[in-house]
């Protein structure tokens, strides 16, 4: 769920069949970027079998995430590693299928190119580095030319946040200690293995944690890998944001104005009021009920207030949900 998502469009396109009729293909790709001398550049590939310009993307191999997929596929199509850093669009259209069509989901996120080089490959003969604008007059479909247009509602540096919900623990009232030592059970083990695959492709380089032993579990490893101690975050304990709401809201601007994207793992009876209340002050509307699955993640796009020189707190300006991976 996003509250810049694109409405899915239908569209009829020539090229990558699926073998099941009617079964939606599902795909995904990204909107790969650079700096460029006048803003961002972003990579548009040719592909000679269907003689097209078109964004990276390609289907979701089995139970591959859509992220997982678009980090693939930019990789294999244009030879760039990349960070995701942000969901920007869903589309939808029909693709040739025996015996009629079938419907294709595609999930778009905004990847910086992170390092790599072009080689000429088996899909794609071609790669352009163009700005925005050029990069829709070139494109041959007009969903990518949607999909670019939500890059553009955005800066490309932007402040993000993760902010995940821990994963599962089981009932507090099976639990007998103190709560706050209660720790993952096998599922959410598993779910936290999931999001050690899945968060560390939105390049977080600080994390921090809810004095909680099953929020400091569901990040970990991630923290281990970054060879970073976790922060603890009482205000983003239900005990703590309960008593001061606002210095909460506070606190996770001062954490999303820090250096590189974050990670931050709290609980179910912060989470949706948090974000809300995030939005409620950037301005953000059209969010609706801010869901909070455990193992979940909200993607949280900070932006400054145009004009501003830099004293003004970031304003949230996207919040896009990621559900439980394993769900």
């Amino acid at each position: 769920m996003s509250v810049t998502e694109n409405q899915p469009a239908t569209e009829q396109i020539d090229g990558e069949p699926t073998d099941a009729p009617g079964r939606t293909v599902r795909a995904a790709g990204a909107v790969l970027w650079r700096d460029g001398t006048g803003g961002p550049e972003v990579a548009v590939v040719h592909r000679p079998r269907y003689d097209d310009w078109s964004l990276p993307k390609g289907k979701l191999d089995p139970g591959e995430l859509p992220a997982h997929a678009a980090v693939r596929e930019v990789a294999e199509e244009t030879g760039f590693s990349c960070v995701l850093t942000r969901f920007l669009a869903r589309t939808g259209y029909d693709v040739p299928a025996p015996g009629g069509t079938a419907p294709k989901v595609v999930d778009y996120f905004a990847a910086r190119a992170s390092g790599g080089s072009f080689a000429r490959n088996d899909e794609v003969d071609e790669l352009r580095w163009l700005p925005v604008a050029g990069a829709r007059e070139l494109v041959s479909y007009p969903h990518d030319g949607r999909v670019l247009e939500a890059f553009e509602q955005l800066p490309a540096e932007s402040a993000t946040v993760l902010l995940v919900r821990h994963a599962k623990a089981g009932k507090r009232s099976d639990w007998a200690g103190d709560d706050a030592l209660r720790p993952l059970t096998e599922a959410g083990e598993r779910q936290r293995d999931a999001l050690h695959s899945l968060l560390p492709l939105f390049g977080p380089v600080r994390v921090y944690s809810a004095p909680r032993v099953r929020c400091e579990q569901t990040v970990a490893p991630i923290a281990a890998d970054l060879g970073t101690p976790i922060g603890t975050e009482p205000l983003f304990s239900e005990e703590g944001y309960l008593a001061d709401p606002d210095a909460a809201v506070a606190r996770m601007l001062r954490v999303a104005a820090g250096a590189g994207p974050a990670l931050v793992c709290s609980q179910g009876g912060v989470i949706p009021d948090l974000v809300a209340r995030l939005a409620d002050s950037g301005g953000l509307t059209g969010l609706g009920e801010v869901a909070s699955r455990k193992g979940s993640v909200w993607t949280l796009t900070f932006r400054r207030a145009a004009g501003d020189n830099g004293a003004a707190p970031l304003r949230l300006a996207a919040a896009d949900y990621l559900p439980d991976p394993i769900a």
